[in-house]
Order: structure tokens, then C-alpha cells, then sequence
């Protein structure tokens, strides 16, 4: 590639998409069963899967396989199979508030997770326009917020179960990439004294082996006082604290919605900016597209164009 091929040239034109949901994987044990939305270009082949766990939010629906469209429509216009699971913490689902994992559902939302690849088979089976178009070898899970602790968990992260007192280890081997978006950070007295109080299992939270290949994406005014006292910088433990392979794309200026990646047009986006989203898109895809295709260019072309433009919107590092 020239150094003149610029990340749009590479990205290529959208391709139309196909979303189907609720595809529904029975979930035995579980309070319901399972609801997934999945997005796909409408042809292709060997089409790598990203796995996106949504995050939490005042909406009703964005907290659900009904939200992050401009991540998943973006995903699927350029080459992969983007599934989207419903989370026991969803709003949409007002489960028991008394049970031990309400609200979050830290555990159950890594299982959902391990449960869509163990059934991938049977999901692809019940789309009939994406059988045998899927590439099982090539996941990458995502997640924004508490979806990114999600994520993070899923890519080798661990904590200390506050009802067992025993350390868990969700990571799966069958994810080889993830992007951990606007994703907490450490614990201990980082925390507020709320969050520490009413979601202990974030007290824990440890990313010295997560080895998996990551891109930490995280806004340089993401305060997120609700959960931290360490101010924005809180949200790139995920990259500074673990070892690498790892990338740090800071944003400048943005906040938790980094730009709006949750759903079009979401009033609770504080920092709404569509170059934003657009960036985030562009770049993720990017990281991904390399990741799970080692050898292509287009990280590399993406971090070019970034590191050339007059008023860039943020800045990568990596280690």
C-alpha cells in the first residue's frame, strides 16, 4: 500500500444489510431465553463475527439488542456478522431487583456471550440467508461501558466473586480481538463510595492477563463521576494496565457517548458530534479488520490518516 491510500480508500463502498432479530437461543437455568439481533452484509462469505455487548443507560431500549445501530450497521456494511444479545440487565427485560446478580448481571452477561458461540452453529442455521456464510475461526467480541466490562472479562481480565470470594476467569479462547469502549476501570479507591458499596464485583477488577489483542477506545472528558474519582483517565486501565498486545485510541473533547455510538439520534448523548461516531466507526473496523485478517493494511492506513489530518480527533498509541 502507498502512503497515500488513505483508511476510506480501504474501508470500500457500504454494502446493504440484512438484521434479523429476536433470534431466540434457548438458555436453560437462565431467568429468559436468550435474544439476539444479528446484522450482515446481504452477500459475502467467510464473514468474521463480532460479538457487542450493549452497556446501561436511562433508555429503555438502547440497553439492548435494539441499540448501538451506528456501530452495527457500520460493521456489517463493511464485512462482518455483528450479534447482538439482550443482557438480564437490559431495561427492557424488569426482572427481579432482588436477585443476587440484579442489576448488572456481571456474570450472566459473559455467559450470554460464550453461550451465542456455543450455539453459533444453530444461529446461523435459523437465518436462512447467512447459512454457511459465517467464519467460526474469526470473533472478536466489543462492548461499550458496562459492556465493555463485559468484554474485558471475555478477553482475560478477572475479579473476585464479593459472594464466593474466588476468583473467576471468563476469558474464552474462541475470541481472538476485542474494542473496549469508554470500559471501566480499575477498582480498589478508584471507585466512588457508591459504586464500591452497591457493585462490589468492580472492587476487583484485574487486567494483568488480559493478553488478548485489544483497542481501548476512551474519551479524554469521559468524568464519569458516577463511577470514579480518578477522572477520565480511569477508562484507560483497561490499556495501561494490562500487558500487550494493546492500542489506546483517546478522543479528544468526548465524553461516555463518545460522539453517539449507542443509538442514532439518543438524547442522552452529552457530546453528540457525528465526526466523532464516524471515527470511532472507521477506526474500529480498521482495528478488527486486521486483527482478524493479519496482514491487511487497513490498522495501519487508519492510524496514517489519523496522524495526518490538520485537527485530528483524537490520538492512538500502542505497546
Amino acid at each position: 500500500m502507498s502512503e497515500s491510500t488513505s483508511a476510506a480508500d480501504t474501508v470500500g463502498a457500504p454494502a446493504p444489510v440484512l438484521s434479523v432479530s429476536p433470534v431466540v437461543v434457548p438458555a436453560p437455568g437462565r431467568a429468559v431465553d436468550l435474544h439476539v439481533r444479528i446484522s450482515a452484509p446481504v452477500t459475502g462469505s467467510d464473514l468474521p463475527v463480532i460479538l457487542l455487548s450493549h452497556g446501561q443507560g436511562p433508555s429503555n431500549n438502547l440497553s439492548s439488542l435494539n441499540g448501538y445501530a451506528p456501530l452495527a450497521d457500520y460493521w456489517a456494511a463493511h464485512g462482518f456478522v455483528v450479534i447482538q444479545p439482550t443482557h438480564l440487565s437490559s431495561r427492557t427485560l424488569s426482572l427481579d431487583p432482588d436477585h443476587p446478580e440484579a442489576p448488572l448481571y456481571w456474570r450472566s452477561r459473559a455467559e450470554d456471550m460464550k453461550r451465542i458461540l456455543d450455539r453459533l452453529d444453530a444461529i446461523e442455521a435459523a437465518v436462512p440467508q447467512l447459512s454457511g456464510r459465517l467464519d467460526h475461526n474469526r470473533i472478536a467480541v466489543a462492548g461499550h461501558s458496562m459492556g465493555g466490562h463485559t468484554a474485558s472479562l471475555l478477553l482475560g481480565a478477572r475479579l473476585t466473586d464479593p459472594r464466593t470470594g474466588t476468583q473467576v476467569d471468563l476469558a474464552d479462547s474462541r475470541i481472538t480481538a476485542g474494542v473496549l469502549l469508554a470500559a471501566p476501570g480499575s477498582g480498589g479507591d478508584a471507585l466512588t463510595t457508591s459504586v464500591a458499596e452497591n457493585h462490589p464485583f468492580l472492587l476487583t477488577t484485574d487486567f494483568s492477563r488480559m493478553t488478548t489483542p485489544t483497542l481501548v477506545v476512551a474519551g479524554d472528558q469521559d468524568s464519569s463521576a458516577h463511577l470514579t474519582v480518578r477522572g477520565p483517565d480511569w477508562h484507560a486501565d483497561p490499556y495501561v494496565l494490562s500487558p500487550g498486545p494493546k492500542s489506546l485510541l483517546t478522543l479528544f473533547d468526548a465524553e461516555h457517548g463518545l460522539g453517539g455510538i449507542s443509538g442514532y439520534d439518543a438524547a442522552e448523548t452529552t457530546d453528540e458530534n457525528p465526526r466523532r461516531v464516524a471515527a470511532v466507526q472507521r477506526l474500529t473496523w480498521a482495528y478488527l479488520r486486521t486483527e482478524l485478517h493479519p496482514g491487511d493494511p487497513a490498522w495501519q492506513a487508519a492510524r496514517q490518516t489519523l496522524a495526518s489530518e490538520p485537527n485530528p480527533i483524537g490520538r492512538i498509541e500502542s505497546k
